[in-house]
């Protein structure tokens, strides 16, 4: 499919954000989250599904989330559109040109 993904498709504006972490004055560190990069993306969703536990269905959203080729992802990274955030699972160039990063992610609920 990226061979024919129109450039105008990417019309979602993103923040990639990465893990800070920050020293919580007792010897640990309190991890967070702080804004790398804002980017152009189209968001597809892929599947819900609903996991039982402690008597309550959370629902899980998974998403492709296609971006222009960027070499600085790594493990751990989240996009975020507003106040939704989107935990990048996997990632990869979906037809080995380097014209784009296909993103597997999990959209997290608060």
């Amino acid at each position: 499919m990226a061979k024919h993904l129109d450039p105008g498709q990417l019309n979602m504006r993103l923040t990639l954000e990465r893990p800070d972490e920050t020293p919580d004055g007792q010897g640990g560190v309190s991890v967070g989250f702080a804004a790398l990069a804002t980017l152009w993306a189209r968001i597809e969703p892929v599947a819900a599904r609903a996991d039982e536990a402690a008597g309550t269905l959370p629902v899980t959203v998974t998403h492709r989330i296609w971006l222009r080729r960027r070499s600085d992802l790594a493990g751990g990274m989240r996009l975020r559109k507003g106040a939704r955030r989107f935990a990048i699972r996997a990632f990869r160039d979906p037809d080995e040109t380097g014209r784009y990063t296909l993103c597997d992610c999990e959209e997290i609920k608060p």
